[in-house]
Formats: structure tokens, C-alpha cells, sequence
């Protein structure tokens, strides 16, 4: 059953506060994983993919501030106080197909239960990235504003953030 949820930002501050919900959210719960755990983003260029990313790294409780990998592809961070070990974030606008992330060794990444994985651009290599993962579409609404639609997959997080006020 596919989960979906239609939440309105109104601003990047919100944005931010979205993501760091989200990656809350998904620390707080145990997941009987195989593979790793993806968080796939896709949006129009300028749509908030990077400021939720921002958000979503506060929220699994990395202190440092992450910058978007455009032209190194991916960064890993250290996750503490969590089943999850390792933070992934990749931004894949640059690349032609999911065969450019073969060098990265990408495959074991999404292999190990143990890693969290947010790609922005994620549509570009939809084809490699497990069928369950939370999906995440944003849309340009107006200049600040903008429409995100989450799609849980088989994960149980929309209950707690069905109910989220700004």
C-alpha cells in the first residue's frame, strides 16, 4: 500500500524544520532492514532539495553543516545515538545514469543495513535504489513556497507526521 502524504512549506526555514522532522522520525524507529535505509529527493533545480537535506542531517543529530556534494557526488558522515552508522548524502545531477556511481562502490553502500542514504536528483538513478524507500517529490509552489509529497513506501512514519503543524 503506498503511503502518501501532501505537505506545504512556506518557507526554507520550514523546509529545514520539515527535513529535521522527518530525520527524527526516522532515527526514533527500528527497522527490520536487509539493505539500507534511502530517502529519495526529486525536485525542479531551486526547488529546496538541499535546504531539506540540511534539515534532515540536524535531525539525525549531525552537528556539523553539510553542503550539497554536487561535484564530489557523495559525502559520509558518522551517525552517532543511532542503529544507523553512517549517513550518506549524494547529489547525482551530474551524472547520466546510476552506472556512474559504480567507482563509488555504491552497491555494497546500499547493501549494508547499517547506512542512511539521502539523493537528491534521485530520479537519475531510480533504476538501482531498492522499491522500498521513502520517496520525497518537491514542487516550485510560488518564489518561497513549496509542495512536498512523501511517499513512505512500507515504512509506518506517516502516522506521526500526519499530524505536523508549522
Amino acid at each position: 500500500m503506498v503511503k502518501l502524504k501532501t505537505i506545504i512549506s512556506k518557507s526554507p526555514h520550514i523546509t529545514q524544520k520539515l527535513g529535521q522532522r522527518i530525520g527524527k522520525f526516522i532515527l526514533s524507529h527500528k527497522y527490520p532492514l536487509k539493505t539500507a535505509l534511502v530517502v529519495a529527493i526529486e525536485g525542479e533545480l531551486g526547488a529546496g532539495k538541499t535546504v531539506f537535506a540540511k534539515g534532515f542531517a540536524r535531525g539525525i543529530g549531525l552537528k556539523e553543516i553539510i553542503k550539497s556534494p554536487t561535484f564530489i557526488l557523495m559525502h559520509p558522515y558518522r551517525v552517532s545515538n543511532s542503529f544507523f552508522k553512517t549517513f550518506y548524502h549524494l547529489d547525482v545531477y551530474r551524472l547520466s545514469n546510476e552506472k556512474d556511481l559504480k567507482p563509488l562502490k555504491f552497491g555494497k553502500i546500499l547493501e549494508n543495513p547499517l547506512n542512511l542514504i539521502l539523493i537528491e536528483w534521485s530520479e537519475r538513478v531510480k533504476r538501482i535504489l531498492p522499491k522500498k524507500r521513502i520517496n520525497i517529490h518537491i514542487d516550485h509552489v510560488n518564489k518561497n513556497a513549496r509542495k512536498f509529497v512523501v511517499e513512505f513506501g512500507a515504512y509506518d512514519l506517516e502516522r506521526k507526521i500526519l499530524n505536523f503543524k508549522f
